[in-house]
């Protein structure tokens, strides 16, 4: 349920200035001072790398589908660990760990409850917020994305955020619900509550289509959120990282350490909490869990997408039915040289990196070991670090813990060689890439 909040809120947010809106300019994100970039055509400064806070609180994907004390201080201390290690853009969304994907607490209102507990330690601190809006089928027009970003404002404790982004685009959407949405961004902006919009899982078209109309209010389109790996190149082939450097819009690259497992989407009405504990039930079983249950398939999936697989309905004892899907969905790194042909990963992940593909994958991930042995780094800085030589490319790691992001640093305040990233290149176009994450595919 979204928190309410009084308009008294939000009065100390500075009012609309015609001069708060900059500029169109076609620039790609340019380096300023050492580890930060402007973002897009933005007047913001992001460091080259950020943290991606999906996990964090999260009980449906994430943390064996248990929030507790331990993870708890494991987030915040991933939290502060970035904040050492110079790396100061975090990125989150309404929807991650909330009510709508069963999550024990929102990212959100963690990540705000952290920038506070900082702040009060190190008040000179700078956090840069992104967030995003979820394009959820009863929400239209402009209004519905200010009254979702002051709800984002509140439970981040925020009176604004640095980028907001449309988090997908909603398929069957009329052109001017769309419209709306873009209108709503501009308006965030003119109002004072965001320094930059962006969107996320935009096709190249879509992209075009954002980037002019928000133009005509004179609103950079600072970003599109995408996922981009060593080993998943898509916005390469379909034209969204050519439309990003053309247009001065800056590719944020999400799962860029490619990584993948399946995971097993129930969908029913009824209780909340026997849905969740059917859920839980289903994700931590695979496919055979649900053989001789097969009954048939259903007349409609939605939001599914192409690598999408039918797995089929469930009859439990109950007054409850269960369609449950399987999907491709990326968690797991395939490029950090934890798993091989002969330590497969356990579960349902063994489904995708299966010991043949493992075995195809090897030589890169050797080379990467390699190369990471050259400069003393490990394979997850090696990966990250080619995409940030790739240019205009902000990879977000998610982090867990301290540990994880203390390493993701290390992929800074470097760079392969020319030679390095073309061999790299080359070698992981000899793989045919895993299935992406089906919302590319709305």
């Amino acid at each position: 349920m979204a928190l309410q909040i009084s308009s008294g809120f939000f009065a100390a947010a500075a009012p609309f200035s015609p001069r708060r809106v900059q500029r169109i300019r076609a620039v790609a994100s340019t380096e300023t001072e050492e580890g930060m970039a402007k973002l897009g055509g933005s007047e913001l400064k992001v460091t080259k790398l950020g943290i991606g806070a999906w996990s964090w609180g999260d009980t449906s994907y994430w943390n064996n589908f248990e929030w507790d004390d331990r993870k708890m201080k494991a987030a915040k201390a991933a939290f502060d660990t970035s904040i050492d290690c110079g790396i100061t853009l975090f990125d989150t969304a309404e929807v991650y760990g909330s009510r709508l994907s069963f999550g024990a607490i929102n990212s959100e209102t963690l990540l705000g409850r952290f920038i506070k507990e900082r702040k009060e330690r190190d008040p000179g601190v700078e956090v840069a917020v992104a967030t995003k809006f979820a394009a959820l089928p009863w929400r239209l027009g402009r209004r519905s994305v200010i009254t979702a970003l002051k709800d984002s404002l509140c439970r981040l404790g925020l009176s604004s955020v640095d980028l907001y982004q449309l988090h997908w685009f909603r398929r069957g959407l009329v052109d001017k619900h769309f419209a709306g949405y873009l209108d709503g961004l501009g308006d965030a902006v003119e109002q004072g509550l965001v320094k930059a919009v962006g969107v996320s899982n935009y096709s190249e078209k879509r992209l075009r289509d954002a980037y002019e109309q928000l133009k005509k209010r004179g609103i950079p389109l600072a970003s599109n959120q995408v996922n981009y790996s060593l080993i998943y190149r898509l916005p390469e082939e379909n034209g969204v990282k050519a439309a990003c450097d053309e247009l001065g819009i800056t590719l944020i690259a999400y799962s860029p350490i490619a990584q993948g497992e399946i995971a097993i989407v129930v969908c029913k009405e009824g209780d909340r909490k026997e849905m969740q504990e059917c859920y839980r039930r289903l994700s931590a079983e695979s496919s055979e869990f649900l053989r001789g249950r097969v009954v048939e398939r259903p007349s409609k999936m939605t939001m599914l997408g192409e690598g999408a697989k039918w797995v089929g309905r469930l009859h439990p004892p109950s007054k409850y039915m269960f369609s449950v899907v399987q999907l491709v969905v990326f968690y797991v790194g395939a490029l950090t040289g934890k798993y091989t042909p002969q330590n497969p990963p356990t579960g349902p992940r063994g489904n995708i990196y299966t010991p043949e593909f493992l075995t195809l994958l090897q030589p890169l991930i050797n080379r990467i070991k390699e190369i990471g042995e050259k400069y003393g780094k490990t394979p997850t800085q090696v990966v990250l670090n080619w995409l940030i030589a790739q240019e205009n490319v902000i990879p977000i790691p998610g982090a867990k813990n301290a540990e994880q992001a203390k390493e993701f640093a290390g992929a800074l305040s470097w760079r392969l060689a020319g030679e390095e990233i073309a061999e790299l290149r080359s070698l992981a176009s000899e793989i045919k890439p895993v299935v992406g994450f089906p919302v590319e595919k709305l």
